[in-house]
């Protein structure tokens, strides 16, 4: 993760308040400047675009999620490290499943993700260590459907349900999905 100084952290927070309430699209710098209470130009002075922004922001959000990841690498991918590696990923979720609700049908963002190289890789490496070195056939449905599982803490039906009751029903749902 790049060192982002606190001008730059409220900039970044100021951001995903935004691009959770209006998109990523729906969300211009002008508005995000307003937010934190600076100029345009203190904003472009931080981040030349706001996709660096966006960048940004997914850096600073999947955080936990790049400790876990090389926590359950360093450990092997063992069983136990898969579980907590699933765990982080359902904290950091439940944690932003409002946020989440919006900016998971970002047709900007997916975009962006989709084109993002280190994104790619990152969630590769995630995934591989999850369900297993090869993603074969099988793993890559699994990938799927562990996906769509994590993402339905969105769903307007779970919305407010309680965070500690999500995140139990969503560990006993997703946990069968591991690799052996």
């Amino acid at each position: 993760m790049a060192a982002y100084s606190p001008a730059q952290r409220r900039t970044l927070d100021a951001a995903l308040e935004l691009f959770a309430e209006h998109g990523v699209g729906g969300t211009s710098l002008a508005m995000i400047a307003d937010a934190v209470g600076v100029t345009k130009a203190a904003v472009y002075h931080q981040f030349s675009t706001k996709e660096a922004i966006l960048l940004a922001v997914i850096d600073v959000q999947t955080q936990p999620l790049v400790a876990a990841l090389d926590a359950a690498e360093a450990a092997g991918a063992t069983a136990d490290a898969r579980r907590a590696l699933l765990g982080a990923l359902v904290d950091t979720v439940v944690g932003n499943r409002r946020a989440l609700s919006t900016l998971q049908s970002d047709p900007v963002l997916l975009r962006l993700l989709g084109e993002h190289d280190p994104s790619r890789r990152f969630w590769a490496r995630f995934y591989s260590v999850l369900l297993g070195h090869d993603l074969d056939d099988r793993a890559r449905v699994r990938a799927a459907v562990l996906s769509a599982a994590i993402g339905s803490v969105a769903h307007p039906f779970a919305i407010e349900v309680d965070n500690d009751v999500v995140r139990a029903e969503l560990l006993a749902l997703t946990e069968p999905l591991l690799a052996d």
